[in-house]
């Protein structure tokens, strides 16, 4: 390559050749067909976002605040027990306090809502053994009030004024047994329904002893459905069955199973271990 072909000559942001005889510049030809480009991206791009919105609003239009539009409604309800462990096991240590206090800790938190001057001020007293609707009639009944559960229903597993932290610092725990949520669901079908709890094997039974249950017999009224979801039934408080094991075999592991005894909910299906039931593990450990 000569000299003269290796010289460049600059001017400005352009970069030309010596002696290639032609000149860089922007053609209005070449700026016009740019911003037409831009131009069609901008409408484009503007009718998908304004067609998605439009889509949206319509779609909101359709769905209630309060109801959903879809449920992938469960047939049976579901039962879990408090307090809530990770795989549904309940220890204490009777002479270890940190093993069973944190047990206390989350009932504490779980049955506060329960207090019967929170329930006073919130819910309503109801006609027990009939159902508490309240239908629409063409106008939104908005919020829905909730019948009154207290927590002095739950007798010696109440923790009011409890020195034995229910029970657990005596090796004689309380487990509570509540009901899943189902919306317009009518528990019972009208007629009256109770928890109960059995040891799972023979063994089991024989080391489970005996046990109280709160309310008497483990009852659950039908004045606590139908449950018409979070939105609208805004201080609604599940009933509860709170069960008080007097005297469990200590260091050893008993299978407990409580199941509801309702007429519409079956607990019979073994594809599905929590329908109408719950199983737990529970073992008190005494040096």
């Amino acid at each position: 390559m000569s000299q003269a072909e290796g010289r460049v000559i600059t001017s400005g942001p352009a970069v030309f050749p010596e002696g290639c005889g032609r000149v860089l510049y922007s053609s209005p030809h070449a700026l016009g067909a740019v911003s037409f480009i831009l131009l069609f991206y901008l409408v484009f791009y503007g009718f998908l976002t304004a067609m998605f919105t439009l889509t949206m609003w319509v779609m909101l239009q359709t769905v209630s605040d309060h109801t959903p539009k879809y449920q992938d409604r469960l047939a049976t309800p579901g039962l879990m027990i408090r307090p809530k462990t990770e795989n549904l096991d309940v220890i204490v240590n009777v002479s270890d306090t940190e093993s069973w206090d944190q047990h206390v800790q989350k009932l504490n938190k779980f049955l506060e809502p329960y207090n019967d001057s929170i329930q006073a001020q919130k819910n309503d007293v109801c006609r027990p053994g009939r159902y508490y609707e309240q239908p629409d009639n063409g106008v939104l009944n908005y919020p829905k009030r909730a019948c009154q559960f207290n927590r002095t229903q739950l007798g010696d597993c109440s923790g009011i004024g409890d020195p034995t932290h229910y029970g657990y610092s005596t090796g004689q725990p309380c487990v509570f047994i509540k009901m899943n949520r189902v919306i317009n669901f009518y528990a019972g079908a009208n007629q009256s329904m109770n928890v109960t709890c059995v040891g799972k094997r023979d063994e089991d039974a024989e080391n489970l002893g005996s046990f109280v249950m709160f309310p008497a017999n483990g009852n659950i009224d039908l004045m606590y459905f139908p449950y018409y979801g979070k939105k609208f039934h805004v201080n609604y408080t599940q009933p509860l069955v709170a069960v008080k094991f007097l005297n469990v075999t200590p260091n050893v592991e008993v299978n407990v199973e409580c199941r509801i005894n309702a007429a519409n909910i079956a607990t019979d299906d073994e594809r599905d271990k929590f329908a109408g039931r719950v199983a737990f593990k529970l073992r008190i450990n005494k040096t």
